[in-house]
């Protein structure tokens, strides 16, 4: 179908022959835009590609503003223009993209012709165009370009629509990249600017409700490409980079059909919206994938392809995680494209007077221009283990800025030799587990081994979770790259500027024997994510085989199955049981069975749910593993054995209690005295210093308990939260009262302690985070929730 297939819903004689007739212009626009919207969305569905639907309206879009401008500014031909620009300049619309004109000007607007193109615009708008527009004079141009690379980028991309010829002629040469952004200069603008987009998306590409257009392998990656070609090589369409060698003929297809994938998900979000919306938000996931022709696996599906990708051997899967599945892996493989071709555009702009003479780095191996390649073009061929080499020299060559291009599409073409004689090599076992256990690199080299597809290659059970969603709001990646997310996180333990941030894990990730175990441990902890039954259980089985092929001892084996099996309990036990009941944490160490294996648990316990979902971990989380830490240790020296009882762990409490605060110069009766109201159960809920604590606070009340309430407020308690302490006499709907008010203000009860003491008077402590999962540190705002929490209290009474 032609891209031009729909002018005919704007035809100029109608228009007038309409107006004639005594209709308004904005209601003939109006119509023709309504049909236009109606006819897009009828020919989506209908199947007709997305790549002449975006054309088509943005070849309808020109007839209309054309139109709307020489009604509106009939005399102003050799003095104004106007221009397309951004997507629209490419002669690309989805249906809700904003359209982004610019009226060029010869000279300052006069006041007429101002009015004129402000009436031009407010009848856009009004006819319901989603216009960005901008007016600018040529020296304006200019100057906005050389201060602003978008600028440049939109003037890059115009297109001329009406207007003077010669005017705009004059604009392109005054930006051409000789007068501003040379092609080096917006190169480097243009890399800089992505690897800032990308940190935004945590350098993923595999969030649960992706940005298709500004997340990495998105639709931005794409243009980037095309941005670079044409400022470097005056390339027109993106097929010039296989002329220029750049890219194969097979590439180029794999780049257009993954836009064109992007294209045919943005078009039914905009549909389905009724907006610009590029977010694949967990609300639409469901209603696309149904209409893209996935269904769940327990239900026939009447697509024969959707059928056929749904046959999955990783077990049952819902139709929603078909349909991401299938996204994920479009933009996986877009990012590898991106990677390959900034590589080769680096070469060819930024490093194209560098030395071309390589160095050596062994016989199959050299580096040229920083840049690490293969000596021959057999070399893997010859020597199929050095598909896991070039990884190994990577990290123990830390110069190196990187894979050539010619390699990277070395690696993807030879890939297919990772097969099971590949796998049972010695020297590739060897040098997979010197990758893990390198000291740099490990979680870089992993990422970049996912990317160009040799970690799945090279463990299958790994290639089933590769783009494999969890349909939750809980996890917030891919279990793939949730897995690469915990062996950061482990590995970011390792180095010194860091260990700060945890600063117990990382004094144990110095003391741990072997590291490597804990990143095999990672590697395999959801490796059985989504084949049904338990995947701890299964995990830990193909933890274990690959531990055995790998000359693991059988300690090592054991110890990183056990890590995989049970790599749920201690955050289970933190979270859903009471800690500070001697019996759970002897339960739990029984389970541990030692101090070593409980340092190990603990480190990626804290990895895992880290990378789960970073807005859910906080300082509560952090601070009840590691009290559940430090009872175990403590459980572990006394012996299991010998537990600790209740009553035993009260007078230890109090004892301990008491000495704090006889140091704060408080008399060891007087604690006895305040002490006779409590019941063991107060002493079993708080620790010593919250005791102490509280005691000082206390203590003139002890023989006349206050009518009004008591409230202590301690910004940060050793339990991570700030502690909310409240004595007061119980009313009824108390508890109600106070959470109601923290509601209010705000705040997330993470913990909260309700007991009372022998006279009917609350000894009550909420720790509460802020909503951004922090304590609060403000001295205004501890004041405010104390005089809202007075206030609620006193209502009560």
């Amino acid at each position: 179908m032609e891209p031009n297939f729909l002018p005919e819903l704007f035809d100029a004689h109608e228009f007038e022959h309409a107006v004639s007739a005594g209709e308004s212009d904005l209601q003939v626009y109006r119509r023709a835009v309504r049909s236009c919207d109606q006819a897009l969305a009828k020919s989506f569905e209908d199947g007709i590609a997305v790549a002449d639907l975006v054309r088509a309206r943005a070849n309808f879009v020109d007839h209309v503003l054309t139109h709307a401008w020489q009604r509106t500014l009939p005399l102003s031909t050799a003095t104004l223009a106007l221009i397309a620009v951004g997507g629209y300049g490419r002669g690309e619309l989805h249906p809700a993209s904003d359209i982004d004109i610019m009226v060029l000007v010869a000279d300052k607007l006069d006041s007429a012709t101002g009015e004129a193109v402000g009436s031009f615009l407010t009848l856009l708008w009004d006819i319901g165009l989603e216009i960005g527009h901008s007016t600018r004079t040529l020296a304006e141009c200019v100057h906005q370009a050389q201060e602003d690379i978008t600028v440049a980028t939109n003037l890059m991309e115009s297109r001329l629509i009406v207007g003077s010829a010669d005017l705009y002629a004059s604009m392109r040469t005054a930006v051409a990249p000789d007068q501003v952004w040379s092609s080096r200069q917006f190169f480097e603008a243009k890399w800089h600017e992505q690897i800032q987009r990308h940190q935004k998306y945590h350098d993923t590409a595999y969030n649960l409700e992706p940005n298709i257009k500004e997340s990495p392998g998105g639709l931005r990656d794409i243009q980037m490409i095309g941005w670079v070609a044409k400022r470097h090589f005056g390339a027109t369409t993106l097929h010039d980079l296989v002329t220029h060698n750049f890219l194969t003929e097979a590439e180029f297809s794999s780049l257009i059909e993954g836009q064109d994938f992007l294209w045919r998900v943005r078009f039914a979000l905009h549909v389905l919206t009724g907006r610009r919306e590029d977010r694949l938000l967990f609300d639409f996931q469901r209603i696309l994938a149904k209409q893209f022709g996935f269904q769940d696996e327990n239900t026939a599906a009447t697509n024969p392809t959707a059928q056929a990708r749904s046959r999955a051997a990783d077990g049952p899967r819902l139709g929603v995680e078909l349909f991401m599945k299938q996204y994920y892996r479009t933009v996986m493989e877009l990012s590898r494209l991106n990677e390959m071709l900034l590589q080769l555009f680096q070469e060819a702009i930024l490093y194209t007077d560098d030395s071309e003479i390589p160095v050596p780095i062994n016989r199959r191996f050299q580096a040229r221009k920083g840049f690490i390649e293969i000596t021959y073009p057999s070399v893997f061929l010859r020597y199929p283990f050095a598909l896991l080499e070039i990884f190994l020299l990577l990290q123990q060559n830390p110069d190196l800025k990187g894979v050539r291009a010619s390699t990277i599409r070395a690696i993807r073409t030879h890939r297919d030799l990772i097969d099971d004689t590949f796998r049972a090599d010695i020297r590739c076992r060897s040098l997979f587990m010197e990758i893990v256990k390198q000291p740099r690199g490990v979680t870089h080299e992993l990422r970049r081994m996912n990317s160009y597809g040799i970690l799945a290659a090279y463990l299958p059970p790994f290639a089933r979770i590769v783009g494999l969603m969890q349909y939750d709001l809980f996890h917030v990646y891919t279990v793939d790259q949730h897995t690469l997310f915990v062996i950061r996180n482990l590995r970011r333990l390792t180095v010194p500027e860091f260990a700060n941030e945890l600063p117990l894990c990382s004094q144990l990730m110095g003391q741990i024997p072997k590291p490597e175990l804990l990143v095999l441990a990672g590697l395999f902890h959801d490796i059985a994510k989504g084949r049904g039954g338990d995947h701890s259980t299964l995990g830990a089985e193909e933890a274990r085989q690959f531990c055995r092929v790998h000359n693991l001892s059988i300690h090592d084996t054991e110890l990183v199955a056990w890590l995989v099996r049970q790599h749920l309990v201690m955050s289970a036990t933190a979270q859903h049981k009471d800690i500070d009941d001697p019996q759970v944490v002897n339960e739990f160490a029984t389970a541990v069975s030692d101090s070593t294996r409980l340092d190990y648990l603990f480190l990626l316990t804290v990895a895992d749910m880290r990378a789960t979902n970073p807005k859910l971990w906080n300082s509560w989380k952090d601070s009840l593993l590691r009290q559940l830490y430090r009872q175990t240790q403590r459980a572990f020296r006394r012996g299991l054995e010998n537990p600790l009882d209740k009553r035993e762990r009260v007078r230890e409490t109090q004892s301990l209690a008491k000495k704090i605060l006889v140091e704060n110069g408080v008399e060891a009766d007087a604690t006895e005295k305040l002490w006779r109201f409590m019941d063991d159960e107060y002493f079993f809920r708080y620790l010593p210093e919250e005791i102490a604590w509280h005691g000082k606070a206390l203590l003139p009340y002890q023989e006349a308990p206050q009518s009004q309430c008591l409230i202590l407020i301690q910004s940060l308690s050793s339990r991570g939260g700030t502690d909310i302490f409240i004595h007061a006499p119980r009313q009824k709907h108390q508890f109600a009262a106070i959470t109601a008010t923290f509601d209010r203000l705000s705040l997330n009860i993470v913990e909260a302690r309700i007991t009372v003491d022998t006279r009917g008077y609350t000894l009550d402590t909420y720790s509460v985070l802020e909503h951004n999962g922090e304590p609060i540190s403000s001295p205004q705002r501890l004041r405010e929730i104390e005089t809202e929490l007075r206030k609620r209290l006193k209502s009560t009474e």
